[in-house]
């Protein structure tokens, strides 16, 4: 008899546990810094504000796992970029020097018909692309134009990710159409040694990521897409629909970030963690009480 209670007890419990686990907020990352600080940023300010418990996913995988994982229920919610989620997602084509209010609405729309999740109001800064590189070089160019002028002249080598080469709409083919390109080589790169190879004089000029601290790490100069080739990459909360009905309060709270994160910002968090090797989440506990979003 004992143990027949035993096996109920235990079997009460892994039900209450298991019914508990769907009263929390899951959120998700992508694996690389920012999106390692950005759901610590939503997370602390949500139970900050609200009686609502999170769990975090942080650096669970790239769009291609986010995406199905946010539509399945496995997350509710995690940080995307509007030219992300409109290119690699919703396969759509940016219009050149479509703003970032029309890439907004128009990724919002896409996945509220197709996955049942929306977009909040976007967290005020945008990871998008700048043509970089040393300023040993002495190409002087302030944007992506002048950059190109000199192209030609300076035998210049342009290293990419290996995606860059194969993406359409904003990939390699049609950014040297749109910019007049004449670049004496074009290598494919990893990623994570982009930068180095650029710091190194491996290659010239690298397609980075405007709030990626090795910018600063390494000193490079940074360039303006002045034709407005690159759609807009706003960082934005994206969420379950059926996340928001079942927590009333969160899509007023997540709101209330928007626009509170800065370009600067996001370098300088991205910059405290690859650098100063600090924590993700206290970079980020950090940020919220220097903004006076929480307290100490």
């Amino acid at each position: 008899m004992k143990k027949i209670m035993g096996v109920i007890v235990l079997s009460l419990a892994l039900l209450l546990s298991a019914c508990g686990s769907k009263d929390e907020i899951v959120i998700g990352g992508k694996p690389w810094t920012e999106q390692y600080i950005l759901p610590h940023i939503l997370g602390l300010y949500i139970e900050s504000e609200t009686d609502y418990k999170v769990r975090y996913e942080d650096g669970l995988g790239e769009i291609g796992i986010l995406t199905p994982a946010i539509e399945k229920g496995e997350i509710d919610l995690y940080v995307e970029y509007t030219g992300s989620g409109l290119k690699d997602v919703l396969k759509e084509e940016s219009e050149a020097g479509e703003s970032s209010e029309s890439v907004f609405d128009r990724v919002k729309k896409g996945y509220e018909d197709k996955f049942a999740v929306t977009w909040l109001e976007p967290l005020g800064f945008e990871n998008g692309y700048t043509l970089a590189y040393t300023k040993e070089k002495s190409y002087d160019s302030a944007t992506y134009s002048e950059l190109a002028e000199k192209s030609s002249k300076e035998d210049m080598v342009f290293g990419a990710p290996h995606a860059f080469y194969e993406r359409k709409g904003d990939g390699y083919d049609d950014f040297v159409n749109a910019y007049p390109f004449k670049f004496a080589d074009a290598k494919s790169l990893d990623p994570n040694v982009m930068y180095e190879a650029v710091k190194n004089g491996d290659v010239d000029v690298i397609p980075a990521f405007t709030t990626d601290s090795r910018i600063q790490l390494f000193d490079l100069a940074t360039t303006e897409d002045d034709l407005g080739f690159f759609p807009k990459y706003d960082a934005a909360p994206v969420v379950r629909q059926d996340t928001l009905e079942k927590f009333p309060e969160l899509e007023k709270v997540l709101n209330s970030l928007a626009g509170k994160i800065t370009e600067e910002d996001m370098l300088k968090m991205n910059s405290r963690v690859d650098l100063d090797k600090k924590k993700p989440e206290d970079v980020a506990r950090d940020f919220l009480i220097e903004k006076g979003l929480i307290e100490e």
